[in-house]
């Protein structure tokens, strides 16, 4: 993939080229390389499913706040028509209760939501780093065997 020169030499140096070009004994610089950048691949999954997860919460936020505001109106107009003062207090105590239960159920939901985000975000890194470990036993095991 080639990259845009910045002007910067650090920026602008090819380091897996550079350290492939490397011929360091007992070390296996293309296996560090291929870790790596299965450490990136899995840094920028995770990152996409929490941009995912982040973009799902807020188009469900949208849909709450159009949602609240579509009831807002016509509990209004409930309230209005109610007959006497003391049916206008219990339409509206009815109304506020509803209103209360489907907060707590909104937040609860965009709750789990974010909560199952982060888990799958969190689960991509963790798989990665359980296999980097494995990978780096494998490499010292390999070296080991080398040595012999």
């Amino acid at each position: 993939m080639a990259t845009k020169p910045t002007g910067n030499p650090f920026f602008d140096t090819d380091f897996s080229k550079v350290l492939g070009d490397l011929k360091l004994p007992g070390i296996d610089v293309e296996s560090i390389l291929a870790t790596q950048r299965k450490n990136i691949e899995a840094v920028t999954a995770a990152n996409q499913l929490a941009i995912e997860g982040l973009q799902a919460v807020l188009r469900r936020q949208a849909e709450i706040l159009r949602q609240t505001l579509e009831e807002a109106g016509t509990a209004a107009t409930e309230v209005i028509a109610a007959g006497s003062p003391e049916d206008k207090a219990a339409k509206q105590a009815e109304l506020v209760k509803t209103a209360f239960e489907r907060s707590l159920s909104n937040i609860r939901e965009l709750s789990e939501m974010v909560a199952k985000s982060n888990t799958e975000a969190a689960d991509v890194l963790a798989k990665r780093v359980s296999e980097s470990l494995d990978e780096v036993k494998a490499a010292i095991a390999g070296a080991k065997k080398a040595r012999k």
